[in-house]
């Protein structure tokens, strides 16, 4: 029987702090313990998140998020195996905080450090969760990222496309600013369009009439932008119907978009790999039941296997972080204490940036 690996995990790269306890053993992959702490009264006065206040804020929790996952997975740092955190990319300040804090645990209590790429967290959940085998498609959709990833390995990613502006959480966020909702706009927008009707107004759907995987929401947004003045300057103001109109034919647009070019990815996939049917959704995104319901259809149709995680680990959370580690731990060293913070961290490393790069390298 082999030893049992413990991993203690950090999440702070925008504005959720996490810390989770991950245990790996002969009996398989448990959570132990995964805490989360929201900021979303602190930046709901500013519609969107501050990274000043978001850093400040990690800052202030992460050693009470640590302390409360320890506790609950009933194990103390010398129990621990290895200290895992988020190296990037997301919110400079942010991930600085978690790399600081993870630099510093792992100083005084000799444990090895393992710097993760926030996205391969995303990317590995359905290992944690399902054991998927590799390769598997992976969509991984959240608030900063939209990509389409064959997942080969624990650092073998190639993408097969990607939003080419904003990503659809982005998006969300903005329509719902736009309309006068509440943030985080993911949930805001997901209630309201639940009472509203999808085809009263004709939103397009960009970049249907262009071949490839690559995705762009910016255009969806603005036409937003015009039906929202349109209305307002017919009849001086905004109702509560057309606002729930609005978003159910922003989301239907939305999940349309991301059906449609998972069937086109699905199809590059099988081309690729034939004998290896499994297509997984993660990402914040992913907790949105119609684009979940729309993805699953879809993978139905081309007679592929549909896994989702839970919604507590499609949004930021350390655990994902922490079972990144523990593959990482059994093919690669861990990582010094001259682990760099990086805002960018592209998985796919040889493909052409989607969104240009920068002197900090490519964003996406």
């Amino acid at each position: 029987m082999r030893r049992a690996h413990t991993i203690l995990g950090l999440e702070s790269s925008c504005d959720d702090t996490a810390a989770a306890i991950v245990r790996q053993s002969d009996k398989g992959t448990q959570v132990l313990a995964s805490v989360v702490r929201s900021q979303e009264k602190l930046h709901a006065a500013y519609g969107g998140v501050v990274p000043e206040i978001a850093a400040r804020a990690h800052a202030e929790v992460l050693d009470l998020c640590i302390e409360e996952a320890l506790q609950r997975a009933d194990v103390i740092l010398a129990d621990v195996d290895g200290i895992a955190v988020t190296a990037g990319p997301g919110l400079i300040g942010g991930v600085v905080s978690g790399v600081m804090c993870a630099k510093g645990l792992a100083l005084a209590t000799g444990k090895p450090l393992f710097g993760v790429n926030h996205l391969a967290g995303h990317a590995l959940t359905p290992r944690l969760t399902d054991q998927v085998a590799y390769p598997y498609l992976m969509l991984l959709v959240s608030g900063g990222h939209c990509q389409f990833l064959l997942v080969k390995g624990t650092d073998d990613f190639v993408r097969l496309g990607g939003t080419i502006d904003d990503a659809p959480g982005e998006a969300f966020d903005k329509v719902a600013r736009l309309l006068g909702l509440p943030q985080p706009g993911g949930p805001a927008v997901e209630a309201a369009a639940q009472q509203g009707d999808p085809a009263r107004f004709a939103l397009p759907r960009p970049l249907l009439d262009r071949a490839g995987c690559d995705m762009s929401f910016s255009g969806l947004k603005t036409a937003v932008l015009r039906t929202r003045d349109s209305l307002v300057g017919a009849q001086g103001g905004l109702h509560l119907q057309d606002q729930r109109d609005i978003c159910a034919g922003f989301q239907a647009a939305v999940a349309e978009v991301l059906a449609e070019k998972a069937r086109r990815a699905l199809h590059l996939y099988l081309e690729l790999e034939p004998q290896h049917k499994t297509f997984c959704v993660a990402g914040g995104v992913a907790a949105n039941m119609s684009i979940r319901s729309a993805l699953e259809t879809v993978s139905e149709q081309c007679g592929v296997g549909f896994i989702a995680p839970p919604l507590a680990l499609c949004t930021d959370n350390a655990a994902m972080i922490a079972y990144v580690a523990l593959e990482r731990a059994a093919q690669f060293p861990a990582d010094g204490l001259d682990l760099s913070a990086r805002p960018r961290w592209p998985l796919d490393r040889v493909s052409p940036a989607l969104l240009g790069s920068g002197k900090k390298g490519a964003k996406a």
